[in-house]
């Protein structure tokens, strides 16, 4: 009987998909690649991947940039304490590592901003360690196949499954083995309409056989989204505005916004130009923008700056900031600046 392993290096042997980090043993850019996959879409990372090792090829380039540089580059991909973690994780690689990216599961594990998983996929695709690299993905496959139906929210259940993928990883080729999982289950045991029909595991599938495709892999309700209402003052003279900076352990934590009043509710003083939401892990945001027309501008506090409008795009921003100002561009009339 053909075992679990060799099927699945079999299937991704003609099915992996063609990715710019595929085939790559630089552990930098295998951490930067796995990163930005971590909340974030294959298709929409390829591109910030290529421009990120772009601007900063290595680990001494990451470290010698400053955090703005960093997260303008970052913009648009959301969860910014990810290059946060990824730029102070560089500057600990060139002062404790001597400038060389750690090469054991554990050193690596003891860097800022990363995981278990992460961890897992660096050493085993980097330096060929035997660790499984257990994702939503991962957790998905193995929940179906072997029959895991317990609540895979629970840390002991995760336990359960990377023990699982700990007795089925090819020693000889554990990043192989780690990718080809990934790729099963992004491809092919997807959460919705997985192709169960054509699967290589069709015949010892515990999912399939009692019926459990779709309730495998169980897990509990998420917590309900917080709502969240931000109202932006846009304060215009000259063609200068006012920003400031986010702090605090809030969200966008260093990005750069227009003046904020946070608000219970929809309700404000004043006609917003511009509207929008943006929904992220655990809160909605209710984003309204008002712009205020003034001979002179009001005295900037001491998170806020006076700059020309003209020079905005210079300023790492949240999508919230770039979703109103592709607005504005498209319909002058919001701005006399």
């Amino acid at each position: 009987m053909t075992s679990f392993t060799d099927t699945l290096l079999a299937w991704y042997e003609e099915h992996k998909r063609d990715l710019p980090w595929r085939g790559v043993t630089d552990p930098y850019k295998i951490w930067v690649s796995e990163i930005i996959l971590q909340q974030t879409r294959v298709q929409q990372g390829w591109d910030y991947y290529l421009r990120f090792i772009d601007n900063f090829p290595n680990v001494k380039a990451l470290a010698e940039a400053d955090e703005e540089r960093v997260l303008k580059v970052w913009q648009g991909l959301g969860y910014y304490s990810r290059a946060r973690n990824m730029h102070a994780a560089a500057r600990e690689i060139m002062s404790k590592h001597q400038g060389k990216f750690p090469d054991t599961y554990d050193k690596i594990l003891s860097l800022k901003g990363i995981g278990a998983y992460t961890a897992a996929a660096i050493s085993s695709i980097a330096f060929g360690l035997p660790y499984p690299a257990v994702d939503g993905n991962v957790i998905r496959i193995v929940s179906r196949i072997f029959g895991v139906c317990d609540d895979v929210s629970q840390p002991a259940v995760v336990k359960k499954i990377t023990t699982i993928c700990e007795t089925q990883i090819d020693s000889k080729q554990p990043g192989i083995f780690n990718q080809a999982a990934m790729d099963f289950g992004a491809m092919h045991c997807t959460p919705k309409n997985p192709q169960c029909e054509e699967c290589p595991f069709h015949s010892e599938c515990y999912a399939y056989k009692n019926n459990l495709t779709d309730i495998l892999p169980i897990k509990k309700k998420k917590a309900e989204q917080k709502h969240r209402y931000f109202h932006y003052t846009v304060y215009l003279s000259d063609n200068n505005t006012i920003i400031e900076k986010r702090s605090g352990r809030d969200i966008w934590k260093n990005m750069y916004q227009f003046p904020l009043t946070e608000t219970g509710s929809n309700d404000f003083a004043g006609t917003p130009v511009f509207s929008t939401r943006e929904t992220l892990s655990h809160q909605i945001i209710h984003a309204h923008f008002y712009v205020q027309n003034v001979k002179k501008l009001p005295k900037p506090s001491e998170n806020q700056t006076i700059i020309d409008f003209d020079d905005i795009d210079k300023y790492p921003m949240p999508k919230i900031m770039t979703m109103f100002l592709r607005g504005i561009s498209e319909d002058h009339a919001y701005l006399h600046v």
